[in-house]
């Protein structure tokens, strides 16, 4: 239930504002001064504050700003007389959200409550955001030793000084989205949003309201104004993951917000200007679909301006070994497991892995073993069954046979890394999704249980 604090000293005024709220069911708490206003929000959380201007202890300025070094969510509308209108102006400077005179007009001061609530929510959106991005990520978290991935993050460094657009290439679970947050959080953005978007994660009629938003009824469904993912990440970095993957009508409309830096919501005709930065992935070869017609060049060169390509794990496995150790740390702790490391047998089979995955397949084999360890260290015995080279194929067997289990492998191993959705998986497999239903039904393959 949403609390509201009343900071008011006239009792008959607070019983009208606490009986008006409490039919709307909302919580209500009463504080007839400054003092015991900021004793409450130190001791509670608190959704809204309606703070009276003039108080007999403190000044409704010192209360804000003593309420917002409490907690700078809070969210307060300050309450005033007519004649303290410019008292009123200056609070908002220090961090209110809008101000009511008396008397109060309650109809206004409901819509008013309704819209600093969503402004709140917002706010705790992209707290909570940031607060994941933090934990999930980190510049230090980018592991690694190789001489290629070095030269990488030289680019990133230069690239974090620049606002220009930036296209990450490489195979699917080589970290592309860790070298954009990288990029962000060494970048003059790092203190605002950083905004990823899995293109491929949403279906393609819904991508265009996912990032740029709609009004009221713009089409069924539509009960209320939604902002887009672009205008949402205004003032930081959007990350647009799968960019390949982008209808050519969206890819027309990202043009145009590249050029003109500004949106337009769905079901509406005013230009909402934006400051973002943009940088996309893709694993797939755009000058290739430029060529097949499913990418538009003059995108590509907006977005082509820094380009970064990271290589496969099969092609760096000296970055293996310290991965491992830094995985084996995070899901040892994670499952409150004592694992210290990982046999030298086993790391070898590691080193001799192909990883089709990259490092995704790699994070996903640790975590596995972790879970099924039973001694302190990952032997060879774990990670026979979870890598695609477990089943050993006897070299007098028909070559088609060969050909068929190790189709069946590589099928099998792509559902898995895709939670079994056909769609990617036929996207990664480069087959349609009618092949792909058909040879999971020839080979009988099912999902893990």
């Amino acid at each position: 239930m949403i609390k509201i604090l009343i900071v008011e000293d006239e009792r008959n005024q607070r019983i009208l504002l606490k009986n008006l709220l409490q039919k709307e069911n909302y919580k209500v708490i009463e504080a007839e001064n400054g003092n015991e206003a900021i004793n409450i929000c130190k001791e509670e959380e608190i959704d809204l504050i309606l703070l009276d201007q003039k108080l007999p202890d403190i000044s409704g300025i010192e209360i804000l700003k003593k309420i917002k070094e409490i907690n700078p969510l809070n969210t307060v509308i300050m309450i005033t007389a007519f004649g303290n209108i410019r008292d009123a102006v200056n609070s908002i400077k220090e961090g209110a959200f809008y101000y009511l005179t008396k008397p109060i007009n309650p109809d206004e001061l409901l819509i008013l409550i309704k819209k600093a609530l969503e402004n709140l929510n917002l706010k705790k959106e992209v707290e909570n955001l940031k607060e994941i991005l933090r934990q999930k990520y980190s510049y230090e978290k980018l592991i690694y030793v190789s001489k290629k991935m070095e030269e990488i993050m030289k680019v990133v460094f230069k690239a974090s000084k620049s606002d220009a657009n930036v296209l990450i290439t490489g195979e699917s679970g080589t970290g592309k989205e860790l070298i954009a947050i990288a990029i962000h959080s060494l970048s003059k953005r790092k203190d605002e949003k950083f905004v990823p978007v899995d293109i491929s994660a949403i279906p393609e009629t819904l991508v265009e309201a996912e990032l740029f938003g709609y009004e009221k009824g713009a089409f069924t469904g539509a009960e209320k104004r939604r902002i887009g993912k672009f205008e949402f990440a205004s003032g930081g970095t959007i990350f647009l993951d799968e960019i390949g993957n982008l209808s050519l009508p969206l890819q027309a409309k990202l043009l145009r917000v590249i050029e003109e830096r500004k949106i337009v919501r769905i079901g509406s005709n005013e230009e909402i200007p934006i400051n973002i930065r943009i940088i996309c992935a893709t694993n797939k070869n755009l000058e290739e679909e430029i060529e097949k017609g499913n990418f538009r060049e003059d995108l590509y060169y907006r977005l082509n301006v820094i380009r970064i390509h990271l290589p496969p794990l099969r092609e760096r496995k000296e970055d293996i070994p310290p991965l491992t150790e830094y995985f084996i740390k995070i899901y040892s702790k994670r499952e409150g497991k004592n694992i210290k490391g990982i046999e030298e047998d086993a790391m070898k089979i590691l080193m001799k892995y192909n990883f089709p995955g990259n490092v995704r397949e790699l994070e996903n084999i640790i975590e596995r073993a972790i879970v099924l360890a039973d001694r302190e260290y990952i032997t060879k015995e774990h990670l026979t069954n979870l890598l695609n080279l477990k089943r050993e194929y006897k070299k007098e067997g028909k070559l088609f046979e060969i050909i068929q289990n190790v189709e069946k492998e590589i099928i099998l191993e792509t559902l898995r890394k895709n939670n079994w959705i056909q769609t990617k998986s036929a996207e990664e497999l480069g087959i349609s999704e009618r092949v792909l239903r058909y040879k999971i039904k020839k080979y009988k393959l099912e999902k893990e249980t």
